[in-house]
């Protein structure tokens, strides 16, 4: 146990903290994959406002399609193919 509380990462300072310009940076996706996931949460709000207390079946399909817009733009943006990290 003591061997491991002395020994650093690669690629990190000696103090524990990731050293600028390694592969280990945080990349937190594009803007526009944001707000593709921003309107699928937004349409899944909808759509469950809308069965509670009894279903209104034009607000939940409202939300349905607003969530599938949604899918349409995460598409656009390739969020499944680039921003994956």
């Amino acid at each position: 146990m003591a061997e491991q509380a002395t020994r650093t990462v690669a690629g990190t300072s000696p103090a524990g903290s990731l050293a600028h310009g390694t592969a280990e940076a945080h990349h937190h996706g594009k803007p526009m994959s944001w707000v593709a996931v921003s309107v699928i949460i937004v349409g899944f709000v909808i759509g469950g406002i809308a069965m509670v207390p009894h279903p209104i079946w034009w607000l939940f399909w409202l939300g349905a399609g607003i969530a599938i817009v949604g899918c349409l733009m995460t598409l656009v943006a390739k969020t499944f193919s680039e921003d994956w990290y």
